[in-house]
């Protein structure tokens, strides 16, 4: 309640409404000491402000957070703190066949939530998204795809408005698979592709940016069915 604030009545003896120290802070600095040692659920709060942008006063709607630089300190060991908990994930690049599920996941959660109709992704916006390195993983996929929601223009939402910088390429006809380091790598992108797109040969080409013939022949040449 301290970092977010209340509204009046939100529970017994808020008298008045009473603004956090994010509100406080609004247009200047807030200093957070001793970080590593916050509760869990303060932490879980705490990571969507500076992911989302936004907090929920208790009793009130979300709001936003104005232009607030924050400033952590601990005396904590922090790895040391988190060595029971390390988990190693995948990063967003080793693993490109959860790239349009997740862009599709973030589509429909952001169209309810801004409300905006955004049925789907172009071909070429579904070819940018799984060509794009992601190199800030996730969380790079959900800042752009709630963007693109909102400044997409039309229901379908295409490449121009995922503002991705896309990889200098070739001609679309000569354009080789993805990724380009190896053969193994390169078969594993045309099963990943086909997996996404349900098999559908046509759409695979167009995501591996090449055309239907150079597809087949590729298949053929891996033995891919």
């Amino acid at each position: 309640m301290m970092f977010f604030g209340h509204t009046k009545g939100a529970f017994t003896g808020a008298d008045t409404d009473k603004g956090g120290y994010f509100d406080a802070a609004k247009g200047g600095t807030l200093f957070l000491d001793e970080i590593g040692t916050l509760p869990f659920e303060m932490q879980s709060s705490l990571l969507r402000v500076l992911q989302e942008g936004t907090f929920m006063p208790v009793g009130s709607s979300r709001e936003r957070v104005a232009d607030v630089r924050i400033v952590a300190a601990t005396n904590e060991n922090m790895e040391k703190a988190i060595g029971e908990f390390e988990i190693h994930q995948p990063s967003l690049c080793e693993c490109p066949e959860d790239i349009l599920p997740l862009a599709n996941f973030f589509r429909e959660k952001y169209s309810a939530e801004l409300h905006r109709k955004r049925t789907g992704f172009t071909a070429e916006a579904e070819r940018l998204l799984l060509s794009h390195s992601w190199s800030g993983n996730i969380r790079e996929l959900q800042n752009k795809i709630r963007r693109a929601v909102l400044m997409a223009k039309d229901t379908l939402i295409d490449y121009a408005d995922l503002n991705i910088t896309p990889a200098i390429q070739t001609d679309a006809s000569e354009a080789p698979l993805l990724p380009l380091k190896d053969e193994e790598l390169e078969k594993q992108s045309i099963i990943r592709a086909l997996q996404s797109c349900g098999g559908v040969k046509t759409k695979a080409a167009q995501m591996l940016n090449v055309d239907s013939s150079t597809l087949y022949r590729k298949m053929k040449k891996y033995g891919i069915k």
